[in-house]
């Protein structure tokens, strides 16, 4: 006897970046005070982000396994799409993470946010002339981290394109008799 399927309700997110890439993105918050690290944390998670939080600068270093002199083993595969620290903290500030972020050869392409509720400008362009995608005042708002995570989404689709289209490439050349086959057919 034939086994009869009933139709199942399908969820559809209401989120147009559930559709990219299968991975949401993840963010790396550090910040020293309590309150702000939970406040990052619910802006990002309410804006669909993974979200590791940590107090210290040291602590984000550690996380990223650059604390120590040697070569990391076993980081290369940690992915980290975005970092987000405050500037104001104690024992290392976000300016001497960001410059030790934009050292490391693993992590020097991620992303780095400042944030500080200090509008104090020559701070503001060091930290960009350093290589800080952003410097946000605090409070920081649900606009900030969405207009944020929109800007890495288009960077995370085009990466994902180009390498659908390297990949392509790549078949075309180990296949060069059926691509000639496709073209000929159109």
């Amino acid at each position: 006897m034939a086994e009869v399927l009933l139709p199942r309700k399908m969820e559809i997110p209401n989120d147009p970046s559930k559709f990219g890439s299968p991975d949401p993105l993840h963010v790396l918050a550090v910040d020293d005070s309590h309150v702000d690290r939970k406040f990052i944390e619910r802006l990002l998670r309410v804006s669909s982000c993974k979200v590791t939080v940590v107090d210290s600068a040291t602590r984000a270093l550690q996380y990223l396994g650059l604390d120590v002199e040697e070569k990391s083993v076993g980081f290369e595969d940690l992915k980290v799409n975005l970092i987000m620290t405050d500037y104001s903290m104690p024992g290392m500030t976000g300016y001497e993470l960001l410059k030790k972020i934009k050292e490391s050869s693993a992590f020097r392409q991620v992303p780095v946010v400042i944030m500080s509720s200090e509008n104090i400008l020559p701070r503001i362009d060091r930290c960009l002339e350093e290589g800080a995608e952003d410097f946000l005042l605090k409070p920081v708002k649900l606009s900030d981290v969405k207009r944020l995570r929109d800007s890495l989404m288009k960077v995370e689709d085009l990466s994902f394109t180009k390498s659908i289209q390297k990949r392509e490439l790549e078949t075309e050349n180990v296949y060069p008799v059926h691509s000639q086959l496709k073209r000929a057919k159109i």
